[in-house]
């Protein structure tokens, strides 16, 4: 599929219209003689106008909420009707904004037709059903599948493994795609959502690498990996930091950010130990794949997902369109300026942006993932303050702005600045539109020095393209009427009662329904495992990654242990599950691929969040899969607790063994480590000397979560002591 030229026009138009410089384009051995297919490029829509931007930028597909209360991960996000999911779906599948080109970057339609790649002309509506569910919720969640089905909808975004059963045998023959919520980092998980779930596409979590992306294609199941937006620091699906010490469950979708806030990181004296540009100390910059994207092509991955179901239409626009155009010119043996393409994607809310992940950095990781600074907009650079007025300054741009757009400016502060000015990011607008190289004058009443850098934050082209394509996809909407949407939406005379719901017993647990089993006792040393164990305990757990810090120790007790496994499963933890799964006495499981790896043993596990039992239907699930326990999430109060026990009594199906008490509860795991605040990471994270002294995350309510970094580097934060 060779274009002759026409990506290079629409790239240079798309770029133009974003305001920024064209992007030269080459052409290259990595091309199409090294892609099969291209993957879906698969786009947020928070609402009926960002679907409509989406499909106007080229997007392959789109992924909703509905507006009904609980089922989304987004609860802020306004979600769609049923109505609006008819007019989104008929629109859709009707190919009605294809081809998106012209749309995109103004270019004549003949040259659009004749240069676009062939994609197939009719997108697909996906809609999350991404939240955790309780029993009493299942009937509804069903029930509003149904109906997203007669809108049109063409698969569901799952997270609650209990909800995905529900759906299967509530909805025979629905596609499911499996949510990065449910936790799947390797192989094994992948393997098993697809072959026991019934999932055909499974979302893997940010933190991997190109290898382990192409390890979990290699599988054979289609995987959607992120390639643009917001990350959040803590593992997906393994963060109750909001839930625990905020009351409001990300799980949910009514997370209170924590990651975004003000943080101290301090010694167990109160001392500030953190060396670093700001106090954001657990907000990560963006995920940018745009340079990467060839490797991921080539990985074989089914979809690309963009984040965002919170953003605006023009955020939706312009991140599909840029990402539309680097798909386009790779299916023609082209290569477009990542740069180029990177400075459009910044006229767009972002926080900065990394790849680090995807590169598998890891001693750089801190300061190479972190926006330590500010966790806000920091749209792209434009220029630099050269000279300063009054109430105006003169900027020499180095990328092209229009006016109206919006400017901030980054101060340096003035050398008589005393130590307690603090540093301010003024919002300007833009008076005049100014080319590259060009200096243009800019009115500020706040003071600012030369060497200050300019950005641009919102760009008034980009919004009037963006209304633009609105504008014609809700004219589109009207043309088409009522003649594509399905003639009953109502809701189905019956909702299925929950008994209708559950899967019967299936394997035994040993708990009765309303009487929990007594939790393991923690032993956090060998010596004290000792003890216990000599003391006649009945049952003694560790967890791995403690035992990790001196396994020859741990070794000999392994055979008489309950080991606790981490929520996360890489590729590189899989050798070391594997292990102790074939020599503890039995193992909790936290990820689905450990219960993958010890069935295959025929090791006795258990399970526990962030494998979620939030309702019968998954604990039913987990038994069939050879459970013989399944511990309750914290974020379980004693009420909830026995609720849940109830109605498996009820039921017949298997009850649960209550709550593990492990200690302070873990709040939120990561991949980065937070040492790296107080400065460069050596790369040995076993023997790092940082890790033998306590930190406490402070904030500012002055609570002090403890902080511990394992072995692998990997952080965790505690809930407060006392």
């Amino acid at each position: 599929m060779r274009m002759d030229g026409g990506t290079a026009a629409r790239e240079a138009a798309a770029s133009e219209a974003a305001g920024g410089a064209a992007a030269p384009v080459t052409r290259t051995a990595d091309s199409a003689d090294n892609i099969d297919r291209l993957p879906e490029l698969l786009a947020p829509a928070g609402s009926l106008d960002a679907a409509l931007a989406a499909l106007a930028a080229g997007a392959d597909a789109v992924y909703t909420g509905l507006a009904e209360p609980g089922l989304d991960a987004r609860a802020a996000a306004p979600g769609l009707t049923f109505e609006e999911l008819a007019d989104l779906c008929a629109l859709a599948h009707a190919g009605a904004l294809r081809p998106a080109a012209s749309l995109r970057c103004g270019s004549p339609q003949a040259e659009v037709d004749a240069a676009a790649p062939a994609r197939p002309p009719a997108a697909r509506v996906y809609v999350t059903l991404n939240a955790l569910v309780d029993t009493s919720g299942l009937p509804r969640a069903v029930a509003a599948a149904r109906r997203a089905l007669a809108a049109g909808a063409d698969a569901f975004i799952v997270a609650d493994l209990g909800l995905a059963r529900a759906l299967s045998r509530g909805l025979p023959g629905v596609e499911l795609h499996l949510s990065t919520q449910a936790g799947a980092q390797a192989a094994p998980a992948v393997e098993l959502a697809a072959r026991v779930f019934g999932c055909s596409r499974v979302t893997v979590a940010r933190e991997l690498s190109l290898p382990e992306i192409a390890a979990i294609c290699a599988t054979g199941v289609e995987v959607e990996v992120f390639c643009h937006g917001a990350i959040c620091i803590s593992y997906s699906g393994a963060c109750s930091f909001s839930a625990l010490a905020r009351g409001r469950s990300a799980m949910r979708g009514d997370c209170t950010q924590p990651c975004r806030q003000s943080w101290r990181l301090e010694d167990a004296r109160g001392r500030e130990r953190a060396d670093a540009p700001g106090d954001k100390l657990l907000c990560p910059k963006d995920y940018l794949g745009i340079r990467q994207l060839p490797a991921l092509v080539r990985a074989g991955v089914g979809a690309l997902k963009i984040e965002g179901r919170m953003k605006n239409p023009d955020y939706v626009f312009n991140v599909v369109g840029a990402y539309r155009s680097a798909l386009d010119a790779l299916a023609a043996g082209e290569t477009v300026d990542a740069g180029a393409l990177e400075r459009r994607l910044g006229r767009s809310f972002n926080r900065g942006f990394t790849d680090a992940y995807l590169r598998g950095d890891r001693a750089g990781t801190g300061r190479a993932l972190m926006s330590l600074e500010r966790s806000c907009n920091q749209g792209a650079p434009v220029g630099v303050v050269v000279e300063r007025g009054h109430r105006v300054v003169t900027v020499e741009l180095a990328d092209a702005v229009e006016a109206g757009d919006t400017l901030e400016i980054h101060t340096v502060l003035p050398a008589d600045a005393g130590a307690d000015v603090p540093r301010r990011w003024p919002l300007v607008p833009c008076p005049v539109s100014g080319a590259a190289g060009e200096r243009i004058a800019v009115p500020c009443k706040r003071r600012v020095e030369p060497g200050s850098e300019v950005y641009v934050t919102a760009s008034a082209r980009l919004r009037h393209a963006t209304d633009e394509a609105v504008a014609r996809g809700r004219a589109a909407l009207a043309a088409l009427g009522d003649s594509g949407r399905p003639g009953e939406l109502g809701r189905p005379a019956r909702e299925a009662e929950p008994s209708e719901l559950m899967l019967r017993r299936s394997a035994g647990l040993e708990a009765s329904a309303g009487r929990f089993v007594p939790s393991p006792i923690l032993a956090r040393t060998p010596e004290r495992a000792w003890e216990l164990l000599d003391g006649g305990a009945p049952e003694v757990a560790a967890l791995v990654w403690q035992i990790a810090e001196a396994s020859g120790a741990w070794e000999p007790l392994l055979p008489r242990l309950t080991v606790v496994l981490d929520e996360v499963c890489r590729a590189a933890d899989v050798p070391e599950v594997s292990r102790l799964v074939h020599t503890a006495r039995r193992v909790v499981c936290r990820n689905l691929s450990q219960i993958s790896i010890a069935r295959a043993a025929g090791t006795p596990f258990d399970v526990a969040a962030p494998l979620y039992a939030e309702n019968a239907e998954a604990v039913a699930a987990f038994c069939g899969l050879g459970a013989a326990r399944v511990w309750l999430p914290d974020e379980f109060d004693d009420a909830s607790a026995a609720r849940l026990a109830g109605e498996l009594a009820q039921t017949g199906a298997p009850s649960v063994a209550g709550r593990l008490n492990l200690g302070p509860r873990e709040l939120m795991v990561m991949e980065h480590c937070l040492l790296t605040a107080e400065g460069p990471c050596a790369g040995s994270c076993a023997t790092c000397p940082r890790r033998t002294e306590e930190r406490f995350l402070v904030g500012s309510d002055g609570r002090r979560y403890p902080v511990c970094v394992d072995a692998r580097g990997r952080s965790r934060i505690f809930e407060p002591r006392g």
